[in-house]
């Protein structure tokens, strides 16, 4: 009997090993796509650092196992298409990383032609090749560790050359100002689907405000275009910000919580049908920055909710349908402080209090046709706006109303674009 207890504890200490040892590794997967005609990418190798090597197969799945959790860079290499490097992908225990690769068509290079030229054109020639490109990208790794950035994608976007905003003001706005224009001659796309409005506390008709929406979780890639803009894209006077979302695990549920200094987020993702086709991301995030100015004696109280969420379905080999929802609710409230100090009454009777609601839900379908593919999209989004200040803001009995501003705006959209390469050789 003591022989079969030993011989039990140790098949448990034995599974408990390897059970530690199996959930201390991380996972990667990921897709590989024709950049152009959106086509899987068979045959693709994926080099992760100098330790693991994965083949895609014909849909352009890959899967690699085993990884110690740390930072990575990948090496994406395919036949007929120029490598793609991904630095500092984070592999971490118990999630999967699942990321999109696109890659762009190799172009054949034709001889060198030498043209000489005189001193003048050899000027504007230097300048132009010191113009900065129009078209630049961010990637979610990018996003993640930029200093300062503190998730914020409205926040990093700034850091890019050309693009200026109000951040760094005394009112730590995120106002996208892309070479002199106004915060409200961009326009923003996420997965196709226009959303009016990314950041809390928005200014009416600007998109600006001193928090983003959108959950850095959810992104795989950032492209801005600050000139030369392509035709499916109207309205855009200064730039046109692509936000390209990942897609949820097809694997087994998993999430994560995210915990900063003025909020709390959790993330959710997973396969909604058996067959792996159907998958979700979801998440819901939460600010505490009324507790963190109650806690200082501040008179203002800043309060915002914000949930997004994304369902893609492979409905067969060329189709694709995609479902996604993004909102937020805004409050601004006032309290009175402990020691009313002449700032803190000034800060409690000079700002309105602001109460905002937002929504943008669409769905599209992406379908995969000879050299290229047609989208889809219809998409609906709300925008409500409430001001109103008083003399005094607080007592049993506020002062005289100086202010009052109650706005809506509704707006549906149906958008069908192609796109296709067109070979006249």
């Amino acid at each position: 009997m003591k022989l079969c207890l030993k011989s039990i504890s140790l098949l448990l200490l034995i599974g408990s090993f390897y059970a530690s040892k199996a959930q201390s590794n991380g996972v990667l997967t990921g897709t590989i796509l024709n950049k152009t005609s959106q086509q899987p990418v068979a045959g693709a190798t994926i080099q992760l650092t100098t330790i693991k090597t994965a083949i895609s197969d014909s849909a352009g799945y890959f899967r690699i196992a085993g990884i110690t959790p740390g930072a990575y860079s990948i090496t994406i290499k395919a036949l007929g298409f120029n490598t793609q490097i991904r630095y500092n992908i984070a592999i971490s225990v118990g999630n999967e990383n699942n990321i999109g690769i696109e890659l762009d068509p190799f172009v054949t290079v034709l001889n060198d032609v030498s043209v000489t030229s005189t001193a003048r054109n050899k000027s504007a020639k230097a300048a132009t090749l010191e113009t900065p490109l129009s078209v630049q990208r961010l990637t979610t790794e990018e996003i993640k560790s930029n200093p300062g950035g503190n998730f914020d994608i409205s926040r990093v976007i700034q850091a890019l050359p050309g693009v200026g905003g109000t951040a760094s003001t005394a009112g730590f706005r995120n106002d996208i100002i892309i070479r002199g224009g106004a915060p409200n001659e961009n326009v923003y796309y996420l997965d196709g689907i226009e959303i009016p409005v990314i950041n809390h506390f928005a200014t009416q008709g600007s998109a600006g405000g001193p928090a983003g929406i959108l959950n850095v979780s959810f992104i795989e890639e950032v492209k801005l275009s600050s000139s030369a803009f392509d035709a499916r894209f109207d309205n855009a006077l200064s730039g046109v910000f692509e936000f390209k979302q990942k897609k949820g695990n097809t694997n087994h549920l998993q999430g994560n919580v995210r915990l900063s200094g003025t909020e709390l987020a959790a993330t959710l993702d997973g396969p909604l049908s058996k067959n792996g086709k159907t998958s979700f991301l979801a998440s819901a995030r939460r600010s505490y920055l009324q507790l963190l100015f109650k806690a200082i004696d501040l008179p203002i109280r800043p309060n915002y909710w914000d949930f997004q969420y994304k369902i893609s379905s492979q409905l067969n080999k060329t189709t694709t349908l995609t479902l996604l929802g993004i909102a937020a609710i805004d409050e601004f409230s006032f309290a009175a402080p402990k020691e009313a100090t002449p700032e803190k009454l000034y800060a409690l009777n000079s700002n309105p209090s602001i109460n905002q609601w937002n929504y943008t839900v669409g769905a599209s379908i992406k379908k995969l046709v000879k050299n290229g593919y047609w989208n889809l999209a219809i998409s609906r989004n709300a925008f409500n706006n409430q001001l109103e200040k008083y003399e005094n803001n607080l007592g049993p009995i506020k002062g005289l109303r100086t202010l009052f501003f109650n706005s809506r705006e509704t707006e549906n959209k149906l958008r069908f674009d192609v796109n296709k390469t067109i070979d006249f050789g």
